[in-house]
């Protein structure tokens, strides 16, 4: 028998004490310390800006552009801590998610989402905490259709996300994390950091030296 969505159950989710280290990091550290090449592109945050990052277990779904039947259901998968990630292939024709559906998705304890598609209700959505992600925006709402499927391997802006990895996102932007990974990730984030904090000090007390621009200089020279 055909069925409208594909349901897989959510993956484990990550420790908390993971969670919580990478939300006191900025996803740029975070990035610098998996080379600099995943991540999204093109994909903005729409909720007002805060000091913590947001870290959650990923809960993906994959639906039709403009289609948000499948998003009504994966909030039955999502626990709270969770981020909903919604591949509908960057259509811009409809709008996912607005201002309801957003709130709702807050208000049980979701803690973000990312959405490669449309949004509405912006003005809205810009006046809260809740992290929202979208590639963009339109004023027509969605249709309520399927197919779509929940709990399978997603792309987003270009990143794949698994079910269970963990999902970062700040100003900047939004990674996906292994959770196998995170650990090591966050150790060489926050040694980025310590770096990057070193350099600043030696830059107010005169010290910075600029030797390193030749030699990038040379090994760029045929």
């Amino acid at each position: 028998m055909y069925k409208a969505i594909r349901k897989n159950p959510p993956a484990a989710q990550a420790a908390e004490t993971l969670l919580d280290a990478l939300r006191n990091l900025p996803v740029s550290a975070l990035s610098d310390s998996m080379h600099r090449n995943i991540g999204t592109v093109g994909l903005q945050p729409y909720q007002r800006p805060g000091k913590r990052t947001m870290a959650g277990t990923a809960v993906t779904m994959r639906s039709r552009g403009g289609d948000n039947l499948t998003y009504l259901r994966a909030l039955d998968f999502c626990r709270p801590g969770d981020v909903l990630v919604v591949d509908a292939g960057g259509d811009l024709n409809n709008a996912v998610v607005g201002g309801i559906l957003s709130f709702y998705a807050a208000s049980v304890g979701v803690a973000g989402l990312v959405i490669d598609g449309a949004i509405r209700d912006v003005a809205e959505i810009r006046d809260r905490d809740f992290p929202v992600y979208a590639r963009g925006v339109t004023h027509r709402g969605p249709y309520k259709d399927g197919p779509g499927e929940i709990n399978v391997p997603v792309s987003v802006g270009g990143m794949v996300v698994n079910p269970g990895d963990i999902v970062v996102g700040d100003q900047d932007g939004l990674l996906a994390i292994p959770q196998v990974d995170a650990e090591e990730v966050i150790q060489k984030a926050r040694a980025v950091l310590e770096a990057e904090a070193e350099t600043i000090r030696a830059m107010k007390e005169g010290r910075w030296s600029r030797a390193f621009v030749d030699a990038l200089e040379a090994r760029c020279n045929n």
